[in-house]
Parts: structure tokens; C-alpha cells; sequence
């Protein structure tokens, strides 16, 4: 069996997205198509991390969500949102980040990151987490 080169390896394709900035962290929720033409979530955290030199880094973590346990996740997490809630009262929403210019940029080249990482030059498509959440 022939095996397959790393470059030669497609990424899977985003049919769906939508992204959530919280201060310095940036989370993508995509909607992948697997092989077998399966949809899946992939949750990703980027945190901008300062590098050893002049350019700035991205520290990824990424958690991947299969269809048939998305009832079961949305469950629990409402549950430890209603939990946070109810133990806080009122939860405050996060005051919008207005990033330097310096910030702005890096924002910007980690966009580009991103694309050339997925390989989709197209905007993504935006609402998931409301479906995901009910809200």
C-alpha cells in the first residue's frame, strides 16, 4: 500500500463556519466534510502567543465534535452555562476588544494563516453556534 505524503494529505473541506473573538483568543467553529462525506465540528482555540523573534505566533488546540454526540454536548453545556448562571446571577457580556494598530495586524496576518491553512478563500458563513446553543 502506498502511503500518502504529508503535502499530498487534503484538508478536510469547511462547509460551514463561524469564529468567536474573546479578548486575545480567537475560536473557530467549522463544519467539516469527512471523507465519507460526514459532517463534524472542529472547535478550535488560537491564542496569539509572543515568539522568540519579531513574529508573532498562534497557539492552536482543537477539539473535533461528531454528529452523534452534539445532543449530548449541547446538553451539558447549557447545563454548566445555567450552572455558572445561576451561581453568578447576571453574567456580563465581554466588553468589545479594540485591538492597537500593532494587534490589528497580527489579527490580520493570522487570518491569513488560517485561510492558507484551510485552503478556502471564500468568507465563511456565519449563525452555527446559535444552532448549536438554541440561541
Amino acid at each position: 500500500m502506498e502511503t500518502r505524503r504529508l503535502e499530498d494529505r487534503k484538508e478536510p473541506e469547511i462547509v460551514y463556519s463561524r469564529s468567536v473573538k474573546a479578548g486575545k483568543r480567537i475560536y473557530y467553529l467549522d463544519v467539516k466534510k469527512a471523507r465519507n462525506e460526514d459532517l463534524y465540528l472542529c472547535i478550535t482555540e488560537s491564542k496569539r502567543k509572543q515568539g522568540e523573534d519579531e513574529f508573532p505566533q498562534f497557539e492552536k488546540h482543537k477539539v473535533f465534535l461528531y454528529k452523534e454526540d452534539f445532543n449530548h454536548f449541547n446538553e451539558a453545556l447549557q447545563d454548566v452555562i445555567g450552572y455558572v448562571a445561576d451561581k453568578l446571577g447576571k453574567i456580563e457580556e465581554r466588553e468589545e476588544w479594540v485591538p492597537s494598530a500593532e494587534t490589528a495586524e497580527d489579527a490580520s496576518e493570522e487570518a491569513d494563516v488560517e485561510a492558507e491553512e484551510d485552503g478556502d478563500d471564500e468568507p465563511k458563513k456565519k449563525g452555527l453556534f446559535s444552532r448549536l446553543t438554541g440561541k
